[in-house]
């Protein structure tokens, strides 16, 4: 076992490289699969089969493992992670499965926690993440993860409303977790991932260290609950999106060995954030379904430079970002890095610009494959090796679901047409849909029209089955990967004695795709400061009151709001002036 230590909209397919644009271009590299032909030969192999009982760890991890003891797997580690400090850590399958049997009997024995319990998570990506990832698997313990820029606020409202009996964090949080943990009566256990001690918790390294690596996995349904992620919504706080043990450990398949199109012999490294659904499908699922190995560099902040040094130095071979990562990356001087190893680059959370694929293309002789998808599903659609990429599409539908841009009743429209982008759910709703806005039955019936879901986006299907997005049917913000709804941003902003009434919307942004924008409605005494002084003091209060990600990084003073008749801000009205739509 390897320890941490030192190491050494019209529809036209748009040309992908802009008319302005010159480079120095180096060949070009052509992505051939490896787990198919082409995209007709994924829809006839892609039969998954659903057994009553399915665990991942067991059913796949362990299954790995003991490949890898009879020599019949790739000698790749599973898990593979570096920070800036020149540490490492390197595991086996096996050796995932030693430390995390250790985790899960320290959930079963120490914590006393039973199958079904919620365990709140909220690491940045460290390796201990990975281990109690697997080590719910292993106890039938439902993981909620959170990103490590929650605040107070956002920690109490996730503990209420989810019950979780046990945390797991770090230093940087425990002292927010205080805070709010009378507040919390089902919590009834707090485990600090620190060299050092704290009152009130116990030590995550100790307990490890201290816990047998014999332990037998819980037989989990299929349909079990295995995870929840809190997700934006237009109103209200965010919603408890809960998964199946099947619907992303084996509903992930497509991400992998399709999509992805991964092998044991592949590194990939994801830069999701770890309290991301993102995290969940490439830096878990989808690459160990196929054997592959997680590539994770531990990085303070995205650092483009550190990110480029890093594709140049290890053997990474498959590559996925955000396209507001890409779009930073391809800002630098690419010209003196080697991308060598690099054979397939990948991009999701939001539409990426045709002008970076082709400087991307140029400086790394590869083509960026776009996905989409949700929370709430596996992939939806995107384009797989061996299509024709049109730039500004993001693919076909994935061979998981019957995809169709519909009308508010939930018709079929015609090719062309721009409607709602929907998952067929009638006669049989997909495995890999999830299960249901916990505790909020209001809140998932909205979801469905007719026979289908509406994953709550517009857009258009081509004359070639290729879809094109259009924008959110709601007022959802998506920043830079981030989901982040108006109504979070608004009742922070409403706190503030300046502020009489808010209204938030997404505006465009060269780098972010999009970015917060608050139209602010002023209180009689603040009418008259200094308004550029204002806006860094309500910036800075919303970073404090909720998560940093969240604040309006663009603020207007108005005199008044447009409203309905009954009295309802009308947000589509400001979103139409940023983005210049009549």
């Amino acid at each position: 076992m390897r320890a941490l230590g030192k190491v050494s909209f019209q529809l036209k397919v748009l040309s992908i490289f802009p008319s302005n644009f010159k480079c120095q271009i180096r060949g070009h590299r052509v992505s051939r699969p490896q787990n198919f032909t082409g995209y007709e030969s994924i829809k006839q192999q892609y039969s998954p089969q659903i057994p009553e009982y399915f665990n991942f760890a067991e059913d796949v991890l362990d299954v790995w493992a003991e490949k890898e003891k009879k020599g019949e797997k790739a000698s790749n580690p599973a898990f593979w992670w570096v920070n800036d400090r020149k540490q490492e850590v390197r595991w086996s399958f096996e050796e995932l499965g030693f430390h995390s049997r250790r985790l899960a009997n320290v959930l079963s024995g120490a914590c006393g926690l039973n199958q079904k319990d919620r365990v709140f998570l909220v690491l940045p990506r460290v390796p201990e993440w990975w281990l109690v990832n697997v080590a719910c698997l292993r106890t039938g313990t439902v993981l909620l993860p959170g990103t490590s820029q929650l605040t107070a606020r956002d920690i109490l409202h996730r503990l209420q409303t989810s019950g979780a009996r046990c945390v797991i964090t770090d230093e940087s949080l425990a002292p927010l977790l205080d805070a709010v943990a009378s507040q919390c009566s089902s919590l009834q256990h707090k485990i600090l991932v620190s060299p050092t001690k704290r009152e009130g918790w116990k030590n995550f390294g100790d307990l490890v260290r201290n816990a047998s690596s014999d332990h037998e996995c819980v037989k989990t349904r299929s349909d079990d609950p295995m995870t929840i992620f809190f997700t934006s919504g237009t109103t209200g706080s965010p919603k408890m999106t809960q998964h199946s043990h099947s619907s992303y450990g084996i509903g992930l398949t497509v991400n992998g060995r399709y999509w992805l199109d991964l092998t044991e012999r592949d590194v990939l490294w994801n830069t999701s954030d770890t309290g991301w659904a993102k995290s969940a499908w490439s830096s878990v699922y989808a690459p160990w379904i196929q054997g592959a190995c997680v590539f994770i560099h531990h990085m303070p902040r995205f650092d483009s430079q550190t990110v480029l040094e890093t594709l140049s130095s290890y053997p990474i071979s498959t590559f996925c970002t955000a396209p507001t990562a890409y779009r930073m990356l391809v800002q630098e001087d690419m010209s003196s890095y080697n991308f060598s190893n690099l054979k397939h680059c990948l991009c999701a959370g939001e539409p990426i610009n045709p002008e970076v694929m082709g400087k991307w293309k140029n400086a790394t002789g590869l083509d960026i494959y776009e996905g989409y998808g949700q929370t709430e599903t596996v992939l939806i659609a995107g384009t797989f090796k061996g299509m024709k990429i049109k730039a500004g599409a993001f693919g076909k539908a994935s061979p998981e679901y019957d995809v169709q841009v519909v009308d508010e009743a939930g018709n079929v429209l015609p090719r062309g047409v721009e409607g709602n982008l929907g998952i067929r759910v009638k006669p049989h709703k997909p495995f890999s849909l999830f299960t249901e806005y916990t505790g909020d039955p209001d809140r998932t019936a909205e979801c469905y029209v007719g026979d289908f879901y509406l994953t709550g986006d517009r857009g258009v299907m081509d004359e070639d089955d290729y879809l094109w997005f259009v924008g959110r049917a709601d007022d959802v913000i998506l920043s830079a990967g981030y989901r982040i709804g108006p109504f979070e941003v608004e009742n922070a902003l409403i706190e503030h004695q300046a502020v009489a009434e808010s209204a938030v919307v997404s505006s465009p942004d060269p780098i972010r795709g999009e970015v917060v924008k608050a139209f602010v409605v002023l209180t009689a005494e603040y009418k008259s400061q200094d308004q550029d002084q204002l806006k860094k003091e309500l910036q800075t209060y919303v970073k404090k009151v909720t998560a940093p990600y969240k604040y309006p990084r663009q603020i207007e003073f108005v005199e008044q709001l447009p409203k309905t008749v009954s009295g309802k801000i009308r947000r589509v009205e400001l979103r139409n002036k940023e983005w210049g739509r009549s």
